[in-house]
């Protein structure tokens, strides 16, 4: 069954912050474009294949890597819930304790 995917306000706050600061930092939205794109190829295929993602201790919550970043989703009875997206670079015991 597919589902729709849904982008919690955390997880669109993270997508706009990582897009402005690659932007900035490049001085070209260029990469924050390709990233984007990226983000929304990695959307359309967990709506196809929702159990694609690295599974947590959190039960229906899994990880799929994108470029430097983790996209952090929860299997929901009716849609699929964009969590986050964390920087690959990030603190990982911050990501342990935001997946407790």
């Amino acid at each position: 069954m597919v589902r729709q995917v849904v982008w919690s306000n955390r997880a669109k706050v993270d997508r706009m912050d990582i897009l402005e600061y690659w932007k900035l930092r490049n001085d070209s939205n260029q990469y924050s474009l390709k990233l984007n794109s990226s983000f929304k190829n990695t959307t359309k295929l967990i709506r196809n294949y929702p159990r694609i993602g690295r599974p947590t201790n959190k039960k229906n919550v899994r990880i799929v890597v994108v470029k430097d970043y983790l996209m952090i989703y929860e299997i929901l009875d009716v849609h699929i819930l964009i969590v986050a997206l964390w920087g690959s670079r990030q603190d990982p015991d911050g990501l342990q304790r935001f997946l407790r």
